[in-house]
């Protein structure tokens, strides 16, 4: 099987359309990570191109939880909250329903994959360092665990004798070839907000035929973008900081 993986869309229509457009159809099923909508501009439109993907497993986000009602935005910058409260206003009434429909992660894909937003032991966690990767991967039971959440592509590898990190590729791919005998976390990479100083949208095809996982970055109409954030009257720092990935 191959997938589609996406994760923090965060409302950026022209980077998911961007990410399923260079993916080709060179996947099966599609998987989504959580934080579809929050800080971009097009959350209802983003709700529907997902949608009409046909997710085989998706779990929610953070954003997501805020934005469709089913929490407060505690923990979130000022920044944050506005976008929240302007999504929350926004949205259809059948997206929010939708939205707020979206399964707690982790979700067991197959016998191969697992999916979560934060991390298996805490869908909200965020995964920076040694410490949490390996409780994370201690805690998957399955021998790929796809995360989002710190908008940073990463990956880690657990073996019996040694653990391995490697983080955000200048390059269009990387490859990660899974190993028999090891255990792997990775995070593709945010679709609409990039924070590893890379701006183009990223995502990544699993095929867990050959135990392959591929990382891509691909570019997008980013002005356009950042002219639907300042034209739906939001912080104008939302727009900035997608020219740059931060």
């Amino acid at each position: 099987m191959r997938y589609l993986v996406l994760t923090d869309i965060h409302a950026n229509l022209e980077a998911l359309e961007a990410c399923v457009a260079d993916a080709q159809k060179r996947y099966d099923q599609t998987l989504v990570l959580g934080d579809l909508v929050g800080y971009g501009g097009d959350p209802n439109a983003v709700v529907e191109l997902v949608q009409s993907l046909e997710p085989i497993a998706i779990v929610r986000g953070n954003h997501d939880k805020v934005a469709c009602g089913l929490e407060q935005a505690e923990g979130f910058n000022a920044v944050a909250k506005s976008a929240a409260k302007w999504t929350l206003e926004v949205l259809k009434p059948e997206h929010r329903d939708w939205l707020c429909a979206l399964p707690e992660g982790p979700i067991d894909v197959d016998d191969v994959v697992q999916i979560c937003h934060g991390s298996p032991f805490d869908e909200d966690a965020y995964i920076f360092d040694e410490t949490d990767a390996i409780r994370a991967l201690k805690c998957s039971n399955r021998q790929l665990c796809l995360f989002g959440h710190t908008h940073y592509p990463v990956t880690f590898e657990l073996a019996n004798d040694s653990f391995d990190s490697m983080g955000s590729a200048s390059a269009p791919q990387m490859h990660v070839q899974m190993r028999d005998g090891c255990k792997y976390l990775i995070n593709p990479g945010s679709v609409g907000q990039p924070r590893d100083g890379d701006p183009r949208a990223a995502y990544a095809i699993v095929d867990t035929a050959v135990r392959l996982v591929e990382l891509y970055r691909t570019r997008y109409a980013v002005e356009d973008a950042q002219n639907k954030v300042v034209k739906a009257g939001l912080p104008e720092v939302l727009a900035q900081r997608l020219a740059v990935g931060r």
